[in-house]
């Protein structure tokens, strides 16, 4: 089992992991249309968790796969994909090593995963082998006040070990939060 299966069942109390507020909700579609290509992209979501990303862009046609090594979120995710009427594979696996073929998607999408895994340089180059010629890499991540995370800068030089581009993104919107938040949160968007 995985430590994160005593969380199940309170994660999606957070406003930004349930997406039960139809306006987070709104605030993450708006921030990921844009990032991503155009539907029907196969996307993997890397630390799915209880799958609120991965069925809200399955829900805007993207073909989405989601991956967790927490059976008990990825039994949530199943309902939530069930409620929504959306199809979401949802594989138990480790997200430092996805067990998956290289070249099988469009878009790998982490959020709040790659900071806290042992050796981030090695698992990008993971990820980035996932992806499909002109995949996209969508990283959301953050260094917050607890002074867990990653920040901006390390992420970034960590991504150009792997791709030419790193794009950031601040995410300050109190929106995707559902609350007002001071501490550093970002996307950074890798189209090649």
């Amino acid at each position: 089992m995985s430590g994160w299966d005593a969380h199940a069942a309170t994660f999606d109390d957070e406003a930004d992991h349930g997406l039960r507020d139809p306006v987070v909700r709104d605030a993450w579609a708006a921030l990921l249309t844009p990032a991503l290509p155009a539907a029907p992209a196969a996307v993997l979501d890397v630390g799915c968790g209880t799958g609120s990303l991965s069925v809200l862009l399955a829900g805007a046609g993207h073909r989405v796969c989601g991956l967790d090594a927490s059976p008990r979120m990825l039994d949530v995710a199943r309902g939530k994909a069930d409620r929504h009427g959306v199809t979401v594979p949802l594989v138990l696996g480790d997200a430092a090593r996805p067990p998956f073929a290289a070249a099988s998607f469009d878009v790998v999408l982490a959020r709040h995963v790659l900071w806290a895994l042992p050796d981030p340089a090695a698992v990008l180059a993971r990820w980035v082998a996932l992806l499909r010629p002109h995949g996209r890499l969508v990283l959301i991540e953050g260094r917050w006040s607890t002074g867990a995370g990653i920040t901006a800068r390390d992420c970034v030089s960590l991504v150009r070990r792997h791709r030419q581009e790193a794009d950031l993104v601040p995410l300050r919107d109190d929106a995707l939060w559902g609350r007002a938040v001071t501490d550093e949160r970002y996307l950074l968007l890798s189209r090649r």
